[in-house]
């Protein structure tokens, strides 16, 4: 086995990859990264493809190379990404066989790699039946919005999850840990021969539907792949989006009725200026101890953010605000306040210049909604968090 790779494509690759490597491996071999090295051929340059699999979540990137002696290895995948990311960029990565393992070579700087039994590796599974595609960009936009909703609890393995529904033209995600809730509408193209008749839901793994979202850009479609569960399988959901492949199997359980849980009517409305009102609380909310909300106190044209300490530091900050009704005082957990506020008003990690909020609610006791304030026609995103008790 010997090629050549540009080393800022190895780099990029591996460590994307790496990402779905268990961190608690059953078997030693689990650990790996699983090269393959083609040789060119119909017209196809040579290419290296980077894998990686536990039973539960597979990933595979393919990226080009130059292959004098095509085939396939297996090597520790945290060194390999660990090494890679040291090495000089804008230089040639060269691999060859080596009487201890694999060599790599870089410039001045060379490594061999022990190798480790491919042929304990377990078989790498096929993409399921293609359901659709969407516009990678909005897609990962999408999770991005959602994602961060979904609980880190692993004794509940159902709020752990993002649900995805599938009914005709429209994708629906939506993640909750009880005390929050994200649901995000948007289009997709169901591909010829998927049964679109009615609605499915499926539960895919919020930290692969995250690592799904890197793997997007926009413009580009994402290939969505999905194989129904039956007796004892609980099935399989694959994204595809460039030369990237990512599938996991699905979990088990029915998700909250979460459209019921949105309430109709609310008797307070306030829109806020999106970035100014996220600094506000983040500055304020420098001086609460953990499980300290902040509180939003509004009066005519205004909203306060106030946030303390007991006996150590209290803050407040004013800034513009229009609203309207009778229950001018709510508080909430601050950082579940950021999430609501930062992804209704774009998914980006710089807000839109402009962007305004709208936070509904009925009372400080009762849940709250956040959405887009210049939003037309249905609300694409929306955003369910529970008041706390003001200190």
């Amino acid at each position: 086995m010997k090629f050549s790779v540009e080393r800022d494509a190895l780099a990029e690759a591996a460590a994307w990859v790496a990402r779905a490597l268990p961190s608690r491996p059953v078997i030693p071999v689990l650990a790996g990264l699983l090269l393959h090295a083609e040789p060119p051929a119909s017209g196809q340059p040579g290419a290296l493809t980077l894998s990686c699999f536990d039973y539960e979540v597979s990933a595979r990137m393919r990226i080009p190379a130059e292959v004098s002696e095509p085939g396939t290895v297996l090597v520790p995948g945290r060194l390999l990404v660990e090494i890679t990311r040291s090495l000089p960029a804008g230089r040639s990565v060269d691999f060859g066989p080596d009487p201890e393992g694999l060599s790599m070579t870089c410039g001045e700087a060379a490594f061999t790699l022990a190798t480790l039994p491919a042929g304990e590796y377990p078989e790498l599974p096929d993409l399921p039946q293609l359901a659709g595609t969407a516009d990678g960009g909005v897609l990962a936009a999408a999770i991005g919005q959602v994602t961060p909703a979904a609980s880190r609890d692993d004794t509940l393995p159902m709020l752990t999850a993002v649900n995805l529904e599938l009914a005709g033209g429209r994708m629906t995600l939506a993640a909750t840990d009880r005390y929050r809730m994200a649901v995000r509408d948007l289009g997709w193209e169901p591909a010829p021969g998927w049964d679109d008749s009615s609605a499915l839901s499926v539960l895919v793994p919020a930290r692969i539907m995250a690592d799904a979202a890197r793997m997007m850009t926009a413009s580009e479609p994402a290939r969505i792949f999905l194989r129904r569960g039956d007796d004892g399988d609980d099935g399989t959901i694959g994204f595809e989006a460039g030369e990237r492949r990512l599938t996991t199997r699905l979990l088990a359980g029915e998700f909250v009725r979460y459209r019921s849980r949105f309430p109709s009517e609310f008797g307070c409305t306030a829109e806020l200026p999106a970035g100014a009102f996220a600094e506000a609380v983040r500055r304020v909310a420098l001086v609460a101890e953990r499980g300290t909300p902040v509180q939003l106190s509004f009066a005519p044209g205004r909203v306060t953010v106030v946030a303390a300490t007991q006996g150590q530091a209290r803050a407040r900050e004013s800034l513009p605000a229009d609203f309207t009704g009778d229950e001018p005082v709510i508080a909430f957990n601050p950082g579940y306040l950021l999430d609501g506020v930062t992804a209704a008003a774009g998914p980006d990690a710089e807000l839109p210049a402009g962007a305004r909020v709208r936070l509904r609610f009925t009372s400080a006791s009762k849940p709250a909604v956040i959405t887009q304030a210049a939003a037309d026609g249905p609300e694409q995103f929306r955003y369910l968090v529970v008041p706390q008790r003001a200190a």
